[in-house]
C-alpha cells in the first residue's frame, strides 16, 4: 500500500514562496526579497493613500452654497467658474461662496424695499 500526500494547489503556491524565500536568503540575496517586500507594500498602500488625499483634497475644495441670484443650493469646486443649474447664471466661486460674474464695467447693485407712508395736507 502506497501512501501518497498531494497538496492543495493554494498552499503548494505558498509553500513554494517560502522555500524559494528560505534559498535566496542563504544564498545572501536577502536583500532582493526585502525589495520585493517594500515593492509590494508601495503597491497595497498606494491605491489607499491616494483615495484619502482624494477625499482630503474634496473637502478642502468642494464649496456647497446658494445662488446669489435665484437662491438655488448646489455644490462646485473653489475659485472655478460656474453656471447655475436652476437660473443660468454664469458664477465664480470665491471665498468658499458664489459671486455673480459680471461683464467689466458692470456696475452690481442690490434692490432695497422700502415702506413709505403718503403725507396728506
Amino acid at each position: 500500500m502506497s501512501l501518497r500526500f498531494t497538496l492543495n494547489p493554494t498552499l503548494r503556491f505558498w509553500f513554494s514562496v517560502l522555500l524559494v524565500t528560505w534559498l535566496l536568503g542563504l544564498l545572501g540575496l536577502g536583500w532582493l526579497v526585502q525589495s520585493f517586500l517594500v515593492l509590494f507594500l508601495i503597491l497595497m498602500l498606494t491605491p489607499v493613500l491616494l483615495f484619502a488625499g482624494l477625499q482630503l483634497w474634496l473637502r478642502w475644495q468642494l464649496v456647497t452654497a446658494a445662488c446669489p441670484v435665484c437662491g438655488f443650493e448646489f455644490s462646485s469646486l473653489n475659485n472655478t467658474q460656474t453656471q447655475c443649474p436652476a437660473c443660468g447664471e454664469m458664477l465664480m466661486v470665491r471665498d468658499r461662496q458664489f459671486q455673480r460674474l459680471a461683464p467689466p464695467g458692470t456696475i452690481d447693485v442690490q434692490a432695497v424695499e422700502i415702506s413709505h407712508s403718503v403725507i396728506e395736507d
